[in-house]
C-alpha cells in the first residue's frame, strides 16, 4: 500500500517524503501527452518475447484499461480523454498540484494520486464507478467533494494537512465505503481527541479504520463517547436527505415536462400570464363583482384547455421516448454485431501473421547460414507478397464493413429523423387545435366583458350613480368606443400570450429534433473517423512490423 512507503521511513511527515521524491532522478517536469501514454502502454508489464510482440501491436486507445505514470515528474494531468475505458490509473509519486481533466474517465475503478502536491479534493464527481481512491501524502486540508462517489470502497487520505473533522460526516452518504485511513493528519494528533473513535461513531458503514477491523465493542464505545455530536449529524443528514429527495423529484418532473414541451401548463400558469402587464384588463376589472364572476369562468375554461394540452404532451412524450430508445438500442446492436465481426477477422489475421512471421524468421536464419540462398530468397519474397496481399485484403474487408456500417447508420438516422418529425408534427398539430380553442375562449371572454362593462356603466348613468363608477373608467361612461378600445387591448394582450406559448412549443419541438439529429450525426462522424484511423493505424503497424523483421533478427 502507499502508506507503507511512509511507514517504512518511520512514519515521517509529509515534507520528508517530498525530499525523498525530489532526490529521485526524475525527468524534466512536464504534462501527460500522447507520446507518454503510448510509451507507458507499450512498456507495461511485458518481458522477453511477450514484450517484443507487445511492441508490434497497434496502440488502440479504447482498449487500454490500465495506465501507470509514476515517477514521471508530472506537473499537470492532460490527454487522458484518449483513454475512455480506463479502469486503473496510477499517477502517484509526481508533482501534481490540481486534480483536473479526468472527469471523462467514467469507467475508472482505481485512482492513485498519492505522494503529490494536491491541496484540494475536486473534479471527481463524475467518476461514479470509482472503488479505490488514494490521496495519501499530499497537502489536502479538508475532506470534501466525495459524497457523489457511490461505489467508493477504499479511501486513503492519510499524511495530509487535514486539521478539522468538518467533512468527515459527508462520507456518511457514501454507503459503499468500508475502508478509511486518516492517520498522519494534524487532526489525528490533537490531545484529548480520538480521531479513530470519532470516525467509528460518525461512519457506521466502515469496517476498517487505518486497515484495522472495527470491533463491535469499539463501535459501541465510540457512539457513547460522541453521542451528542452523532445526534446532531444524524438530524442534519435526515433533513438533507429529505431536501435532496424533494429536489430530485422536482427536477425529474421538470425535466419530464420540459421534454414534453408542456412545462408550466399543469396549473393556472398560462392563465396568470394572460394578465401580466395587462393594464387594459386591470382597468376593466375595477368594475368589481360582475367582472370577477366572468374571470372565474374564464379561468376555469382556460385551465380545462391547458390540462388537455398538458396531458397530450405527456402522452406524446411517452411515444417519442419509446421511439428514441428503440432507435438507440437497434443502432447499438447493429454496431456491436459488425464490430464483433471485424474484431474476429483481426484476431484471425493476427494468428496468420504470427505463423507467417515465424516462417520468415526461420527462412531468414537459414539465409544467414546458407551460401546459396536463392531458393530461400524466393520463398521469403513469396511469403512477403502473400502477407501484403492478405493485409490488403484485410484492409479492404475492414473498410468495406466500416463504410457499410457508416452508410447504414446514416440511412437509419434519416429514417428516424423522418419518423420522429412526423410524431412531433402530429403532436404540435393536435396542440394547435387546443390553442385555437384558447383564443376562442379569450374572444368569448372579451365579448362578455364588453357587454358587462357597457351594462354596468349604463346602469350607473341611468341611476345617476356616477360616484360609484371607478375614476379610471369615468371617460367610458358616455363613450362606448372607449370601452371597446379597453376590451380590444385586453383581448390583444391575452391572445399575444397564447400565441407566444404556442410558438414556443412549436419552436422548441423543432429545436429538439434538430439538436438530437445533429448530435447523432456528429457522434457518427466522430466514430467513423476514429474507426478509419484505427484501421489505417493497424495496417501501418503490420507493414512496419514486416519491414522491421530482419532488423529484429540481427538484434537477437
Amino acid at each position: 500500500m502507499d502508506e507503507q512507503v511512509s511507514q517504512a521511513s518511520g512514519d515521517e511527515s509529509v515534507e520528508p517524503a517530498r525530499g525523498f521524491l525530489e532526490e529521485i532522478n526524475c525527468p524534466e517536469p512536464g504534462i501527460i501527452d500522447r507520446q507518454m501514454i503510448e510509451t507507458a502502454y507499450l512498456g507495461e508489464g511485458q518481458k522477453g518475447e511477450s514484450s517484443r510482440l507487445h511492441q508490434l501491436e497497434p496502440v488502440v486507445y479504447e482498449r487500454i484499461q490500465t495506465m501507470r505514470l509514476e515517477f514521471k515528474n508530472l506537473l499537470r494531468i492532460d490527454h487522458l480523454w484518449m483513454l475512455p475505458n480506463l479502469t486503473k490509473l496510477c499517477l502517484n509519486c509526481n508533482k501534481i498540484e490540481v486534480i483536473e481533466h479526468i472527469g471523462m474517465l467514467t469507467a475508472l475503478k482505481e485512482l492513485n494520486l498519492s505522494f503529490n502536491y494536491i491541496t484540494k479534493v475536486e473534479n471527481l464527481e463524475t467518476l461514479v464507478n470509482l472503488e479505490t481512491l488514494s490521496l495519501f501524502s499530499n497537502r489536502i486540508t479538508k475532506i470534501e467533494n466525495l459524497e457523489s462517489l457511490e461505489k467508493l470502497v477504499i479511501l486513503s487520505i492519510g499524511n495530509n494537512l487535514i486539521d478539522t473533522v468538518d467533512g468527515i460526516e459527508r462520507l456518511r452518504f457514501v454507503n459503499s465505503l468500508k475502508v478509511l485511513n486518516l492517520e498522519g493528519n494534524p487532526i489525528a494528533q490533537q490531545p484529548d481527541f480520538s480521531l479513530s473513535l470519532y470516525v467509528t461513531a460518525t461512519l457506521p458503514q466502515l469496517n476498517y479504520y487505518e486497515y484495522v477491523f472495527i470491533k463491535a465493542d469499539t463501535r459501541d464505545a465510540a457512539r457513547k463517547r460522541f453521542y451528542r455530536e452523532l445526534r446532531e449529524i444524524e438530524d442534519k443528514q435526515e433533513r438533507e436527505i429529505q431536501a435532496l429527495e424533494t429536489a430530485a423529484r422536482e427536477a425529474a418532473e421538470a425535466e419530464r415536462l420540459s421534454s414534453s414541451f408542456v412545462e408550466h401548463l399543469d396549473g393556472q400558469q398560462l392563465y396568470d400570464s394572460l394578465w401580466r402587464d395587462d393594464e387594459n384588463g386591470r382597468l376593466l376589472m375595477l368594475v368589481g363583482a360582475p367582472a370577477q364572476e366572468l374571470t372565474e369562468e374564464y379561468a376555469k375554461d382556460v385551465h380545462q384547455l391547458t390540462q388537455k394540452i398538458y396531458r397530450l404532451g405527456l402522452e406524446r412524450f411517452g411515444e417519442r421516448d419509446k421511439e428514441i430508445q428503440d432507435f438507440n438500442s437497434n443502432m447499438q446492436e447493429g454496431q456491436h454485431e459488425l464490430q464483433s465481426l471485424g474484431q474476429s477477422q483481426i484476431e484471425e489475421f493476427m494468428q496468420y501473421k504470427e505463423r507467417t512471421f515465424e516462417e520468415l524468421r526461420s527462412m531468414l536464419r537459414e539465409l544467414e547460414e546458407s551460401e546459396d540462398g536463392s531458393e530461400a530468397y524466393a520463398q521469403v519474397d513469396t511469403l512477403n507478397r502473400q502477407f501484403d496481399d492478405a493485409l490488403s485484403e484485410m484492409w479492404q474487408s475492414l473498410m468495406s464493413q466500416e463504410l457499410h456500417l457508416h452508410e447504414a447508420v446514416e440511412e437509419s438516422t434519416r429514417n428516424f429523423h423522418h419518423k420522429i418529425s412526423q410524431l412531433m408534427a402530429g403532436f404540435v398539430e393536435q396542440a394547435q387545435v387546443f390553442f385555437l380553442q384558447l383564443r376562442d375562449v379569450s374572444g368569448h371572454f372579451a365579448d362578455n366583458m364588453t357587454e358587462m362593462v357597457t351594462q354596468f356603466l349604463a346602469t350607473k348613468l341611468a341611476r345617476q350613480e356616477l360616484g360609484a363608477v371607478p375614476k379610471e373608467l369615468t371617460m367610458c361612461v358616455d363613450d362606448r368606443e372607449a370601452v371597446l378600445k379597453l376590451v380590444e387591448g385586453m383581448r390583444t394582450t391575452h391572445n399575444l400570450r397564447i400565441d407566444e406559448r404556442e410558438d414556443r412549443m412549436a419552436m422548441r419541438s423543432r429545436e429538439f429534433i434538430d439538436n438530437m439529429i445533429q448530435q447523432l450525426n456528429s457522434k457518427e462522424v466522430d466514430r467513423h473517423r476514429a474507426k478509419i484511423l484505427e484501421i489505417n493505424s493497424f495496417m501501418e503497424m503490420m507493414t512496419e512490423a514486416l519491414a522491421n523483421l530482419p532488423q529484429e533478427l540481427n538484434q537477437e
